[in-house]
């Protein structure tokens, strides 16, 4: 794996290295080893994935507060996402700056997304599948989230959002 930070520090563009062979390829998502000596966590506490059926799903932009703050490792294993991370630690040097990035199988590529930032998506083909792994466990209690409209980061989505929860539409602005 090759690790890239991004301009939001500790968050990180990695790049997978598949080695080939007439069967296909094999290629290493997960390294505690390899986490460890970029100095990013290497707990997990649990693994998700959402399907997603159509075009244009936006899922976000969601985090988890103290005590239940959690990293985000995320990987786009069917279709392609549009994936967004906005810095919400006041004391970073970046604070409400947001990346995106385009995640696809093809791409070979995930994010690692700390402690302090919201992270979503949207996904630019049907039958999209995103696969999550979290140093903690889901907390109702600590789930937050921020409009992916907000005005405070003018995030600039690609396409048309058509799906989004009600609770994702109705998150309260940030600033």
């Amino acid at each position: 794996m090759k690790f890239h930070e991004t301009k939001l520090p500790g968050v990180f563009e990695i790049q997978l290295e598949p080695k080939s062979d007439e069967r296909g390829y094999f290629a290493r998502t997960w390294c505690r080893t390899e986490f460890e000596t970029h100095g990013l966590s290497s707990t997990i506490a649990q693994c998700n994935t959402s399907f997603n059926l159509k075009k244009g799903t936006l899922r976000g932009m969601h985090f988890q507060q103290e005590p239940n703050a959690e990293i985000k490792l995320v990987r786009c294993a069917r279709g392609s996402i549009f994936d967004v991370v906005i810095d919400l630690r006041p004391n970073s040097p970046a604070f409400k700056k947001w990346i995106s990035l385009v995640l696809s199988p093809t791409s070979q590529n995930m994010i690692y997304i700390p402690e302090g930032c919201a992270h979503g998506f949207l996904t630019m083909e049907d039958n999209t599948e995103v696969f999550y792994q979290m140093s903690e466990f889901y907390s109702a209690e600590s789930a937050r989230g921020v409009r992916w409209d907000d005005p405070t980061f003018k995030i600039q989505w690609p396409q048309e959002v058509v799906v989004i929860s009600e609770r994702d539409r109705t998150y309260p602005n940030f600033g």
